[in-house]
């Protein structure tokens, strides 16, 4: 049983919503991103754009955990990404993936940060920053993509991360994006 964000293991008839928080990839970079998902990819692959995943779970308490959210953007800074080479989970997960080989730290300073308060909870692996390329595909396209893409290179500022729920149609959905540092007036 795993442990959803905010949520504890005691017996609860509370609903809960799933939420997560990500970093978009700005265009032309998340078409090139797409195009390569929809290759190598599997199931998700057409229905979630690339993003890097900070956090990811579920809440009884969404007001709150957007609300921590929000504190924890404006209290961060922009910086900048590199995704450079491939990485894998195998043979844990059949998961082949971009690495962050800039700004790795500032992403993981992020999860860490939004990892408290409401959105706490027990993690089933550490945190890896990376964009995920395929993902529970065969064997051919996973090893395909860590080859094609290992010599593949490309840099982009973050300067927002995004507030993501779960629409009426099952999809997630941008709740709200949230600009890194302080608000603007």
């Amino acid at each position: 049983m795993s442990i959803g964000v905010g949520e504890s293991t005691a017996p609860s008839d509370v609903d809960t919503t799933p939420l997560g928080v990500v970093i978009e990839i700005p265009s032309p970079l998340r078409e090139r991103l797409r195009d390569w998902r929809l290759r190598y990819g599997g199931a998700d692959a057409s229905i979630i754009d690339p993003h890097i995943t900070l956090v990811s779970g579920s809440t009884s308490v969404w007001d709150q955990a957007a609300a921590h959210v929000r504190r924890i953007a404006r209290r961060s800074k922009a910086f900048t990404i590199r995704l450079q080479g491939t990485g894998t989970f195998r043979p844990v997960t059949d998961v082949v993936y971009l690495n962050v080989t800039t700004g790795a730290d500032a992403c993981t300073e992020l999860h860490d940060a939004l990892l408290t308060g409401p959105l706490g909870h027990d993690l089933s692996f550490g945190y890896h920053p990376h964009l995920t390329i395929a993902h529970d595909v065969a064997d051919s396209l996973l090893d395909a993509a860590q080859k094609d893409l290992s010599h593949e290179s490309m840099d982009f500022d973050v300067t927002s991360i995004g507030l993501f729920g779960i629409d009426e149609a099952g999809r997630w959905s941008l709740r709200e994006e949230l600009d890194l540092g302080p608000e603007q007036t």
